[in-house]
């Protein structure tokens, strides 16, 4: 039978995903990237904010569809199964099985008893601890992000209690895993030809307290810089209190370990972030990028932001406004606050009216839109490297990144095909000629 796979949300999400596709393909099956040829189609979905939500049931409600057709079963996994499971049970009877998170220790046996026998056994009884990270199988997940590079998740859940984040009701508290397992994963994949590996959880500063004792993204991080086959390591989703001294200096020292920091501060306003739950301060927020740029000069800082926070005022936003122009992020994502149910957030006064808050996130989006072209056209004459991984449908331009770009986040570099020889797939030492757009360089190879 032929399977296929169509994974929503995070990056976190994704390894989920080929989790599930290494078991399907360790038992036979057949990978189907079309969905009008698949016998079986397995949705991983996202829970997180409505958007999400809504992407997550009209994919599913699309991929129904093919039942019409050539599709005997449709499986649905994923953080939105974890939170609306009773709902979707009622709403979605197209849907053959739902698998919850707190399920993924049983996945297989699930999916095999509605294949063998096509009957789906409901769930019962109180809630798991979420996740089972002990019996989660990562050696035999099949990379899906192409050759060069693949996410390494560290952790699963959050403890952090943001009042306007759903995460730590779905996916229960931050759970560290074992280092020895994650060094070996990493292993696994440096085999496999991987050579650039991004570390992730939802706050990967808070890596090893829970079974540590104490923080121990630095240890893990320099473990990983002495695998030989990778070439480029990369940390995401670093909150700001997480982000030590120490972590700073390795990062500085380390060639291995990109020098990109991507910290979520969502808001400056000490009003706001206080609401949020957050635990730093603007102070200590500006005190912290001051820290890393005059360590690293080079460094790229990245962040997200949260606009129209429930009772954020038209100052405060004006004070968020003043500190992106100020502080100039090399890159930024924002974002409109969506309403969660079940949240602290969700049940405060004064909530915003979605005009006003797209209208924010337009207003910041504008301003970065020209601090990123500026930001970029300092690089104009810079030598960089670059790790190519397309080439552009006319064969004119080879595609790639540098160490300072993440992959399907960040900007593209266009490098002119004047090589004789394949470059796909290799580390090249270019320089940058010109800016495209807001986001991505031309280059030329040297």
């Amino acid at each position: 039978m032929k399977v296929g796979f169509i994974s929503l949300g995070c990056s976190k999400n994704l390894i989920d995903t080929e989790i599930a596709v290494g078991m399907f393909k360790e038992h036979k099956y057949i990978i189907e990237n079309r969905p009008e040829e698949a016998d079986i189609i397995v949705i991983n979905t996202c829970g997180f904010i409505d958007d999400a939500k809504e992407e997550a049931i009209n994919t599913i409600l699309e991929m129904a569809e093919y039942k019409k057709r050539k599709c005997k079963y449709l499986i649905v996994m994923g953080c939105l199964v974890q939170r609306y499971y009773e709902e979707l049970l009622k709403c979605l009877p197209e849907v053959d099985l739902f698998i919850k998170l707190e399920e993924y220790d049983k996945l297989w046996e699930k999916i095999d008893d509605l294949l063998k026998r096509d009957i789906v056994i409901k769930s019962k009884g109180k809630a798991k601890k979420i996740p089972m990270l002990d019996q989660i199988d990562y050696m035999n997940r099949v990379v899906t992000t192409g050759k060069d590079y693949a996410y390494l998740k560290i952790g699963e859940g959050c403890s952090n209690r943001c009042t306007y984040c759903a995460i730590p009701n779905i996916r229960g508290p931050f759970i560290s895993r074992p280092k020895e397992e994650i060094i070996d994963e990493a292993k696994m994949l440096a085999k496999k030809g991987i050579t650039e590996i991004i570390v992730i959880a939802q706050d990967t500063t808070k890596y090893g307290i829970d079974i540590y004792g104490e923080p121990k993204l630095v240890e893990l991080l320099e473990e990983l810089a002495h695998i030989k086959e990778i070439k480029w390591i990369r940390f995401l989703y670093s909150y700001p209190e997480g982000i030590t001294q120490e972590l700073i200096d390795l990062v500085a020292k380390n060639d291995k370990i990109a020098n990109y920091f991507d910290i979520p501060i969502q808001h400056i306003s000490n009003r706001v972030l206080k609401r949020m739950n957050r635990r730093t301060t603007k102070q200590e927020i500006e005190i912290l990028i001051e820290n890393i740029r005059k360590q690293i000069p080079d460094a790229v800082i990245r962040t997200s932001l949260i606009v129209g926070f429930p009772g954020e005022t038209k100052d405060e936003f004006e004070e968020l406004k003043e500190f992106v122009k100020k502080i100039h992020f090399d890159k930024l994502g924002a974002f409109m606050y969506s309403k969660e149910e079940g949240t602290p957030a969700a049940r405060l006064p004064e909530q915003i009216h979605g005009n006003t808050k797209k209208s924010r996130y337009n207003q910041i989006m504008k301003i970065q839109q020209i601090i990123s072209k500026q930001n970029l056209e300092k690089r104009i004459g810079k030598k960089c490297q670059v790790l190519i991984e397309d080439i552009s449908f006319d064969g004119k331009y080879y595609v790639g990144r540098t160490m300072q770009d993440v992959p399907e986040i960040d900007g593209l570099v266009y490098i002119k095909n004047t090589s004789p020889k394949n470059m796909l797939h290799m580390y090249v030492m270019c320089e940058i000629e010109d800016v495209q757009g807001e986001y991505d360089v031309m280059a030329k190879f040297i």
